[in-house]
């Protein structure tokens, strides 16, 4: 069983519910846990949220049953997993896979493999996904286990996560620019999925360092301040410089997806106040590629 101890620490009394909802507990888990055979204890007694809190006071909050999804279908298919921890997952997810259900795919996304390999832990009624990826994007994504996960992570900055990604682009940057961030609001053309820079867009920026070049072609490190759909592809089309496997906003070429990986994810840890730092290996397309590019 799942159960979250907390101490009540200020000299200034405060109520029990806001208390909670201060401390990462959504109010719809604070309902789950009242009326879906959870507990709210103080000092080991059951108490009603509007109940008053004094410094010293010993909270243990067990999470009701979250409702599941009917429409979420598990997937059996693997689940790369890097780290797991009661609250969250981190994993590796392939090109090829969403990280959501669409309405037209519903059955093998991300949530739905997780989901699978969540299947034996009652406990678990449906994952919650903190950190996507588009469909051919590879790489690192944060799965919540629990509702509060989900309210804790949804509770930190956007800032305070770091995302950072592998890229292999059409073409070579000149010397003074080998480095720089590009700054170009974003909005979706009418009508289509297609998104393109524009100054009555959404504001987006994303750092780019170059760490190779071979004629042609050119291995880029970026990561993201803001998270706008397509963001990478559409702002390094914008500097032309389009990845490859990207016929939507570049060059026709023989890959057969993005070449875009997020190698790296950094975040605090809500449940254990430390920083977590997470860093994979380039997938077995992507380094094929460059290695062919370079010889």
């Amino acid at each position: 069983m799942t159960l979250f101890k907390l101490k009540f620490t200020s000299n200034s009394p405060q109520k029990l519910g806001a208390f909670l909802m201060n401390n990462g507990f959504s109010k719809q888990a604070v309902n789950n846990a009242k009326n879906h055979d959870g507990l709210i204890l103080v000092n080991h007694k059951r108490r009603y949220t509007s109940f008053q809190l004094h410094r010293g006071d010993e909270i243990i909050f067990v999470p009701g049953q979250e409702k599941a999804n009917p429409w979420l279908r598990p997937s059996n298919n693997s689940l790369n997993i890097i780290k797991e921890t009661a609250n969250y997952l981190v994993v590796n997810k392939p090109a090829g896979v969403l990280s959501i259900p669409s309405r037209y795919e519903d059955d093998d996304a991300l949530v739905n493999r997780a989901l699978g390999y969540f299947a034996q832990d009652k406990e678990i009624a449906k994952p919650h996904v903190i950190t996507r990826l588009d469909r051919d994007t590879s790489g690192l994504v944060l799965i919540g286990k629990n509702p509060i996960a989900h309210a804790r992570f949804a509770n930190l900055s956007k800032n305070d996560f770091v995302k950072k990604y592998h890229a292999v682009v059409h073409g070579n940057f000149t010397e003074n620019k080998l480095t720089g961030i590009i700054k170009a609001p974003i909005s979706q053309k009418a009508g289509t999925v297609v998104r393109q820079v524009d100054p009555a867009g959404q504001p987006a920026a994303t750092e780019y360092r170059v760490l190779e070049q071979v004629p042609g072609a050119s291995l880029v490190e970026l990561r993201l301040f803001t998270g706008r759909t397509h963001q990478i592809r559409v702002h390094l089309k914008s500097i032309g410089h389009p990845l490859f496997g990207d016929p939507l906003y570049g060059i026709a070429d023989d890959f057969t997806r993005q070449a875009l990986n997020c190698y790296y994810l950094a975040f605090p840890d809500p449940f254990l106040d430390q920083q977590v730092e997470i860093e994979i290996s380039e997938p077995l397309d992507v380094q094929r590629l460059w290695q062919n590019l370079q010889g």
